[in-house]
Parts: C-alpha cells; structure tokens; sequence
C-alpha cells in the first residue's frame, strides 16, 4: 500500500493512497480493523480519505484529542464533520449545524435534558424497562439487541414526544426501525444521491419520507393542543420554550435527531453490556447485587466500561474551517480531525489491561480526559449523555434483578457495522433463567 503524495506530506500524515470510495466501503464494512491496521503501518496520527474525496485525519493520543475538544467552535466544526448524516438528521438537526444556529437549538434543548427533567422521567423509564423484562423469553437462547432496540426506541418516543398508543404510533415504530436498521453499504446512499433511485436506497428514503409525513402530523396536532405547559415531553417543553420561534421543518429535524440517536446506541451499549455480563458471573454477581440495592453508581459504571471496551461509534469528528496546527501538522482548512474512539479505548498505555471488563474502573473515579470519550467532548459534547447513562442503569437494574444470564457460545461476538454503530454480530444471544 502506497503513502499520500509527496505534495500532501507536507501538511499531512501518512496514510493510504488507494481511490476514496475504496478506503469509504473498507471503513463502512470493516471500521475497527481497518483502523487497527492502518495505525500499525501509519502510526498513531494517520490520513484517509472517504467519499467525496474528503481528508480524515485520525487522532489516537489523548493530548490530541483534547486540543480538538478544546479548540474554538468555529474553527472545529463538528456538524460539517458530521454532514454524511444530514439526508436522515435534516439540515438543522443538532448533530449537524454549527456556531449561533448549533447554539440556539442546544440552549432551547437543554432545559429537557437536565438533572430535575432526567429525574422526572425516571419513573416512565422503569416502567417500559420491567414491562420489557418481564417478557423476556426464558432458558432459550435469544438475541438480547433487538429487544434493546423496542424498549429504548419505547422510552424515547415517550419522552420525546408523549404519544399516547394509537395509529400513528403504531406506524411510527417500525419506520423508525427500519432507518436503523441498515448494513454499511446502504449507508453510502447517504453519500450518494445518485443511489437513491435503485432498489434498497430507494425503498430506505421511501421510508423517510413516510416517517416524515407522520412526524409533521404529530407536530401540527400538537400545536393545536391546549394543554403544552402541563406537559413534560421533549417536543411540548419546544413548542413552550420558543414560543413559536422554530419552523416545522426545524422541529422535525431536532425530533428525529433525538429519536434515532437517542435509541440506537443506548442500545448496543445495552446489548454490549449484557454480552459482557454473561462471560463473567464474577461481575455480574455484583451487578445483580447493585441492581437488588439500587446502586446506579455500579450499575452505570457497567454501562461504561461495555463502551469502553466495546465501543459503539468508531470515531468523532470535526471539520476545519481554517488552515489549523493539529498533533503536529498544519492541516489545511477542510480536513475533518477524527479522535478514534475505538483506538484510545483499547490502549494499553491508557486503559490497564483493556481487553478485560472491569466495571471497576469507573466506580468513584472520572477517567482522565481524552481517554473515555464515547459522548464526544468540548462543547458539542452529546446533550444526551446523563439520560442515556440513567436508562441504562435503569434497563440493567430491571433485568438483573428478575435474572440470571450466560451466554449461547463462550466465545465473544465480534462488531458488525449497523448503520454507524458497532452492534453484536449475532445479537448479543444470552440465555435468561429466573434468579
């Protein structure tokens, strides 16, 4: 394999020079080893280029990393750095502006993501979690992530928007699933527009544009509602707090935004979680225990360390506005920085032993900046870290209190790339017998 051109050697770290597309589908069917490889051969800063012939410089050193979360908004541009989501997020999605118009939408978001609202929601939480727990099949093996999948997509509809079972609901669900529930190279047609003319692609923003259709409806009904400050949900506290500020249009895309990234990897750190908790009675003893006393802490630190070790986004990433000095080099403007999430939480010299599960790591210790970074970081930071961190903890609390689990196969599930993330290649299959 070949080094960058001479001519970009100068400003740029080494790495690869086969054609973008290529580098596009090895990094969407096979993210973490490709990323394995490349920094073996290339070294912990290295240089790639996906589709739209677009650089990636990925970082893997947490001084790095922290100079990115550290640096100004508007020279790292984290929603350009997020753009292949924009066909599905919208245009002002959260994930996807910058700068005043970022701002604007997270000041307005805030108030519903924090600590009095993540203690309102708690109840509704472990709720849905036991009514889930309570069907889960019993001494036959199963894939624990789809069932991860229905009840975070349950506790987000409902906190999001507060529907209420009905037709529109019914609908919604599976629409949703189905934009989430993608392999790696259908991914490209958010990439490329040409692609959504054919077959699979297609079908996808078919779906999208149903998902949509239903979306507007629930926000023009809601609107009409005469009862918006007595209610608790995501879209009603919108509608209060900006006072008719925001379009339809920017309403739809802060839901969706909170709909598909407020499930999907709650999820498969769940479903990762459970894997790891079923090849290891030790811990999972001690899970139980907390699940039986109530201790969140614990139960919250087994949450972290499943992403940890198990990663569900590859990597972060920010846009350069301007010619920037990252890990050395002078990046010309247009460069997206990727911190590996992957990469930093699999170091040795970062994480003792990295290939164990050791929820201990987390109890009554912070990990030192820039090594722990599944939320992102800086001030773009995801919004919705302390809910999806509560849920967990709440979902964890209600199965490890009704069972005992161990694994179909002793051996471990690989990553398999679904849509973004990094899920269990066969689910996370575990067998459940009643404690």
């Amino acid at each position: 394999m070949a080094t960058l051109e001479a001519k970009d050697a100068r400003t740029l770290p080494p790495g690869p020079r086969s054609p973008a597309l290529v580098q596009t589908i090895l990094f969407l069917v096979a993210r973490r080893q490709t990323h394995l490889r490349l920094r073996r051969r290339y070294g912990e800063t290295f240089t790639t280029r996906i589709a739209g012939d677009r650089l990636v410089v990925t970082l893997t050193r947490p001084e790095h990393i922290r100079d990115v979360f550290a640096g100004s908004p508007t020279v790292f541009h984290a929603g350009e750095g997020n753009a292949i989501l924009q066909p599905v997020m919208g245009r002002h999605s959260l994930l996807i502006t910058d700068e005043d118009e970022h701002l604007r939408a997270r000041k307005l978001l805030m108030p519903a993501f924090n600590g009095a609202a993540l203690r309102g929601y708690r109840d509704l939480m472990a709720e849905l979690a036991a009514d889930d727990a309570r069907g889960w099949p019993v001494g036959r093996p199963f894939p624990v992530h789809p069932r991860m999948n229905a009840v975070t997509l349950e506790i987000i509809l409902r906190v999001v928007f507060g529907m209420g079972e009905g037709p529109r609901l019914a609908e919604l669900r599976p629409r949703l699933r189905r934009i989430s529930d993608i392999g790696p190279l259908t991914v490209l047609g958010w990439t490329y527009p040409w692609l959504r003319t054919f077959g699979r692609w297609r079908q996808n923003f078919e779906n999208l544009r149903a998902v949509n259709r239903l979306l507007y409806a629930e926000i023009a009904d809601r609107k009409r509602a005469g009862d918006l400050a007595d209610r608790g949900d995501v879209l009603s506290r919108l509608l209060t707090a900006a006072g008719g500020e925001l379009s339809d249009v920017e309403l739809r895309d802060q839901m969706i935004t909170l709909l598909l990234a407020g499930h999907e990897t709650t999820a498969t750190a769940l479903a990762w979680s459970f894997h790891e908790l079923a090849r290891r009675p030790d811990i999972q003893r001690l899970a139980q225990r907390a699940a039986d006393d109530g201790d969140e802490d614990y139960l919250q630190a087994v949450v972290k360390e499943a992403m940890r070790k198990r990663p569900v986004i590859q990597n972060v990433a920010r846009r350069l506005t301007e010619p920037t000095e990252v890990a050395g080099y002078l990046l010309p403007a247009g460069t997206i920085v990727g911190p590996s999430i992957s990469l930093v939480h699999q170091d040795a010299t970062l994480h003792d032993d990295p290939g164990d599960f050791r929820p201990d790591r987390f109890v009554g210790k912070q990990p030192e900046a820039g090594t722990w970074i599944p939320f992102g970081g800086g001030v773009r930071r995801c919004i919705g870290a302390g809910f999806s961190q509560q849920e967990a903890a709440v979902v964890l609390r209600e199965v490890l209190s009704r069972y005992d689990l161990r694994p179909e196969r002793a051996k471990p599930e690989f990553p398999k790339p679904r849509n973004i993330t990094l899920t269990p290649a066969r689910g996370g299959r575990v067998i459940a017998t009643p404690r």
